[in-house]
Parts: C-alpha cells; sequence; structure tokens
C-alpha cells in the first residue's frame, strides 16, 4: 500500500535536503534535473514516465524505506 502512496512536496524537499542544494531552483534527486520550482519538480515527478524517466518510481520506493526505518525506530524506541 505504501509503495502506491502519493509523492508529496514535503518527500522532495526531504529527499533534496540530503543533497547538495543547488544556486538557484529544486533538484529531482533522481535525474538531478533542476526545477524553478517546487511545483515544478512535483509535476515532473509526476509525469516522469511520459519525458522517459523513472523519478516517480525512485521517490515512491525512497519514501516506502522512509516509512520503514521511520516503524523501526518507533518499534524500537523505548516505551514512557
Amino acid at each position: 500500500a505504501s509503495s502506491r502512496a502519493s509523492i508529496t512536496v514535503r518527500d522532495i524537499l526531504a529527499a533534496s535536503q540530503r543533497q547538495p542544494a543547488p544556486q538557484r531552483g529544486y533538484q529531482c534527486v533522481s535525474c538531478c534535473r533542476i526545477f524553478p520550482t517546487l511545483w515544478a519538480v512535483k509535476t515532473h515527478v509526476q509525469h516522469s514516465s511520459q519525458e522517459g524517466y523513472s523519478c516517480k518510481v525512485y521517490y515512491r520506493r525512497l519514501k516506502a524505506l522512509w516509512e520503514k526505518e521511520h516503524k523501526e525506530q518507533e518499534a524500537g524506541a523505548p516505551r514512557v
């Protein structure tokens, strides 16, 4: 179910924080293209397969890995 979750702007920002900041705009961490706005990156990710890229698959997989990591951290955290 999480692999079908939609990619949000928050997901794109979280992924981009792990990359060097471009001079201007936002970078798709899958294909490394630079876009002028965050909205442009989100649109690119949503329609990447039409452009010949697999960015949507990359972000979905990345989101699923983050969710799995978060659940594992919650399970391992001591209860108060």
